[in-house]
């Protein structure tokens, strides 16, 4: 019998992050939606999100990025494939040269022969919405710890270095197990780390189990990169480390978990794959999707200050704001995700 640490999961929100409002901002009348990527175009919102039970890509567009309009759907699996022929979902963009590039993750079920697999895809767009795939997968599982999942990848350009850098999940199907990295200067050909940059903490309750679904600041001159945390039972929600190298010597937040759910609301089950954006008039949003055992929806959050390095030096001090939480033994394996 497997056993985790375990004490009861924070809730609500550290960090200074916020709710302006109680309710999901994408979701209810259209199913599940989850695990989004948001970028900002002049005064518009454009979110990118994976969409069940078609189990495709969607694309919406916002003016506040509360209110949201009826999406559409931009990719979707192909029937048949060998790697995309399930389903495709979250979604990561990088825009260069009036060019979108996406780099997602395609999936297969399991069948009397094969297990489960997930892949990272690779598409290009002009306009974000009719997108031109690449024919095979960037990345296959590879390596043993990344089994037979690779999946929510988050890609940011390099322009000192003209390299794009990959941050990315692997493991298991549902959920992966640790976050690896890549590089590419052409986003299709990639040279990955052989072993995860960023494990599970035996020793810290709300991420002894698996931690996933990165994404990644560039902040003074270092990396602040936001993930999901799984504890012994199943539960997730959403911390924060920051690094100088992006790769090694990761410092966490002192309030992790950074945003839990809160007891009662729409996401209190769990909190998942998140998407910031630090506004030019100061401050930031963040999109995550929360469950509560039912469907998983999109909900946001505010900041009213940028991000900072913390624990490195010539960092500001950054004050523990929740009180400890008693340890209270560890718990039977129980995952229903």
């Amino acid at each position: 019998m497997e056993k985790y640490l375990f004490r009861q999961m924070p809730r609500g929100y550290a960090g200074g992050w916020y709710a302006p409002i109680d309710e999901p901002v994408l979701g209810g009348l259209y199913g599940t939606c989850f695990d989004v990527e948001v970028a900002k175009e002049d005064d518009t919102y454009r979110m990118w999100f994976s969409w069940r039970p078609t189990r495709l890509i969607g694309h919406t567009t916002s003016k506040d990025g509360i209110h949201w309009e009826m999406p559409s759907v931009v990719l979707a699996s192909v029937p048949g494939s060998d790697w995309e022929g399930y389903e495709v979902n979250r979604p990561t963009l990088v825009k260069r040269n009036g060019l979108y590039h996406m780099w997602y993750t395609g999936q297969t079920v399991s069948s009397e022969f094969t297990k489960a697999s997930s892949s990272i895809g690779y598409a290009t767009s002009v306009d974000g919405l009719n997108w031109e795939r690449h024919p095979e997968p960037v990345m296959r599982p590879e390596y043993p710890w990344e089994k037979y999942a690779l999946m929510c990848p988050f890609v940011l350009w390099d322009e000192e270095n003209s390299i794009y850098r990959m941050w990315y999940s692997g493991g298991e199907q549902y959920e992966p197990d640790a976050i690896g990295y890549a590089t590419s200067k052409d986003g299709i050909h990639w040279d990955r780390l052989e072993n995860p940059i960023f494990v599970p903490r035996a020793d810290s309750y709300w991420q002894c189990k698996k931690v996933t679904a990165p994404f990644v600041l560039e902040v003074d001159g270092g990396y602040v990169m936001y993930y999901i945390g799984f504890d012994g039972s199943g539960h997730s929600a959403v911390g924060a480390v920051c690094s100088e190298d992006g790769i090694s010597g990761w410092t966490e937040h002192p309030d992790n978990p950074l945003i839990a759910g809160k007891d009662g609301s729409w996401d209190h089950n769990g909190i998942c794959k998140v998407s910031i954006i630090e506004e030019e008039s100061g401050g930031c949003k963040l999109w995550y999707n929360g469950c509560n055992r039912q469907r998983e929806e999109i909900g946001i959050l505010l900041k009213d200050e940028y991000h900072t390095m913390w624990g490195v030096e010539g960092a500001p001090v950054v004050e523990k704001q929740r009180e400890p939480i008693e340890y209270q033994g560890p718990v039977e394996k129980k995952m229903w995700l």
